[in-house]
């Protein structure tokens, strides 16, 4: 996978998006300069079976129809059904060499990781990407670790794990510049874009803050 691919990495499903329709928000968001979006439908109200099939395919349509990159959280069968770019697993979720086993060829696959330990595991199997948080509190994941901000950043970093890093978990315009400076190479965020009052901006501030820091 491309590096950059993380710069702005919004991550969403239709109950982030306080009633509005996601496609709309998605392109938004992708007008604003989102680098790759990550099909999250999850929480109270989320879209199952054949709705959630549906939603996937018109969400991955719009990614496509602008070179951005779709990805799919936890669910590897939805995304080789929509011919997803990738898939995205948790710690509690498959195993990464079950997944890789069963993805086709060139698809990416990306683990949340929360300490060094799970990052090195998550390298040694294979992941191509490493989602590491969460960087501050959020209350949009139920189930939360603890938070421990960018260190654990700073930590893998620090002992030379060259693997691209995306920080996630309560990250917004005002705190993105620390997550950068830890050595994330992007941010993933939900509802600093789903819920802004313009998706467009958010996603273009949160580009504007990662130019400043990495160039």
């Amino acid at each position: 996978m491309k590096r950059e691919w993380l710069n702005v990495y919004f991550v969403m499903g239709s109950p982030d998006c306080d009633g509005r329709d996601p496609r709309v928000v998605l392109e938004e968001a992708i007008n604003g300069g989102i680098t790759l979006f990550q099909f999250r439908e999850k929480g109270s109200g989320a879209k199952t079976g054949a709705e959630k099939l549906k939603l996937a395919r018109e969400l991955k349509a719009i990614c496509h129809k602008h070179a951005v990159p779709f990805i799919v959280n936890d669910d590897f069968e939805l995304a080789l059904e929509v011919e997803a770019d990738g898939v995205h697993i948790g710690q509690e979720d498959t195993a990464i060499s079950f997944v890789k086993e069963r993805l086709a060829s060139g698809m990416v696959i990306g683990v949340s990781c929360h300490t060094m330990e799970e990052a090195t595991e998550a390298v040694r199997t294979g992941a191509d990407y490493i989602g590491v948080g969460p960087m501050y509190f959020t209350t949009t994941k139920k189930d939360i670790r603890e938070v421990k901000g960018s260190e654990v950043i700073r930590q893998i970093r620090k002992v030379g794990m060259t693997i691209p890093i995306v920080g996630i978990g309560g990250i917004s315009v005002e705190n993105a510049v620390e997550v950068l400076e830890a050595g994330s190479d992007g941010v993933a965020v939900i509802s600093a874009i789903s819920k802004a009052v313009s998706p467009s901006f958010a996603a273009k501030e949160l580009g504007r803050i990662h130019n400043i820091v990495k160039n």
